[in-house]
């Protein structure tokens, strides 16, 4: 299942109109309260396909029919750049835990580069919901290569990868590594350079939200 939120009118697009505008970028504080902003919008989205259960909830006045989660979801993300859309989804599910993951591009002289992660801090994950965010979704490597070793350390129940910008290419790639999974997208761009940067795609997001890196 892809779901892409730019086939849509909402106020989302208008999130990711300023995520990518490159006068609104200079404001790093906006920047990362749209993604944040975003997280929070798709955590609404997928809490519709969740599981709930009939319960009592008692107020000043008498008992009101109500209805809570059968289970809490595990937060994931990848570190540094899916902070703030992890912030949003926390936001939502405030009562969710979180698992946290780094991985890198590891560039080599002649320009190619291959995906290193270093480091995993996650719940158990058996038989849980997992929501991994990750603001830039380009070749699809590096996320198809954490959510495999997730999916190697835990029996996880059921998987979504949150993405504001997606290549056409990374859908393709991981719809073809993690059939399963289901893909929240705010838009989906054509075209990569070279370099395996998105176009129009809105640059390095983590630098955007954090000031470059070395």
């Amino acid at each position: 299942m892809i779901f892409d939120l730019s086939k849509t009118n909402s106020i989302a697009n208008v999130f990711i109109a300023q995520l990518r505008d490159e006068n609104i970028q200079k404001d790093a504080m906006r920047f990362r309260k749209n993604l944040e902003r975003l997280g929070e919008f798709f955590a609404f989205e997928i809490s519709k396909t969740l599981s709930y259960e009939e319960t009592k909830t008692q107020t000043p006045l008498g008992i009101a029919e109500s209805k809570q989660l059968v289970q809490q979801p595990v937060l994931a993300t990848i570190l540094r750049a899916g902070l703030p859309m992890h912030k949003g989804l926390l936001n939502i599910f405030d009562m969710a835990d979180s698992a946290f993951i780094t991985a890198f591009r590891k560039t080599h002289k002649s320009g190619d580069f291959e995906i290193q992660m270093e480091y995993i801090s996650s719940p158990d994950l058996t038989d849980r919901t997992v929501i991994i965010a990750d603001p830039m979704l380009a070749t699809g490597l590096s996320m198809v290569i954490c959510c495999k070793e997730l999916l190697n350390r835990f029996s996880i129940k059921e998987l979504h990868i949150v993405t504001a910008i997606a290549s056409a290419e990374g859908i393709r790639h991981v719809r073809a590594n993690l059939p399963h999974a289901k893909l929240w997208v705010g838009a989906i761009d054509e075209e990569m350079t070279t370099k395996a940067y998105i176009v129009p795609g809105l640059g390095d997001a983590g630098d955007l939200a954090y000031g470059p890196k070395l």
